[in-house]
């Protein structure tokens, strides 16, 4: 069973530590903890990594954020990998910071690189793994808001809600996003 998990973000590293990249660093936190490492292939870093009989295709997108729908197609097409056994990690100001969701399917809430990946696929019914930044900015300042870097107090609370992230992408493939989503979404 092959799975792939695209963590979104913006290339560059000026964005690093922004909001919009947590997706970037959900993946980051899960090859450094597995003693694995990311390849530069086309369209995307790309790491390898296995749990319980499964193998997690991670895709860093190297395009930017309103492009990740190429790099993800790309990757399910070469892969061979079924809709069904796609998960994105994604940020989102709907939701208060560090609350995660998961969702079987969806809109794109305005996200860029949701959308993408919804126009290239031809479809919205994948999973997605929704994390909350919150949305403290003033009107017409949202993207000042998801590029800026985390505040200190946020980051005190990552490592418990990478964790968290990580735990999700292991249920996902080994019990599927329903039973994730019913176990995940209450606890979060």
């Amino acid at each position: 069973m092959k799975y792939l998990i695209a963590g979104l973000g913006n290339i560059g590293k000026e964005y690093e530590n922004t909001r919009h990249n947590i997706g970037f660093r959900i993946l980051d936190a899960l090859v450094n903890a597995s003693n694995i490492s990311f390849s530069d292939k086309r369209y995307g870093f790309v790491a390898e990594y296995k749990f319980k009989s499964r193998t997690f295709i991670l895709l860093r997108p190297t395009i930017y954020m309103n492009l990740s729908g190429k790099a993800v197609n790309y990757w399910m097409q070469k892969e061979k990998i079924p809709i069904e056994n796609l998960l994105v990690l994604v940020d989102d100001i709907a939701l208060p910071f560090g609350t995660i969701r998961v969702r079987a399917k969806g809109g794109d809430g305005g996200h860029n690189g949701l959308k993408s990946i919804t126009q290239l696929l031809g479809r919205n019914d994948y999973a997605r793994l929704r994390f909350g930044i919150d949305n403290h900015f003033h009107p017409g300042f949202q993207v000042d808001y998801v590029l800026s870097d985390w505040s200190k107090e946020e980051e005190k609370e990552f490592p418990v809600k990478i964790d968290n992230s990580i735990e999700i992408i292991q249920s996902f493939g080994t019990i599927g996003v329903e039973r994730t989503m019913n176990t995940f979404n209450k606890r979060n």
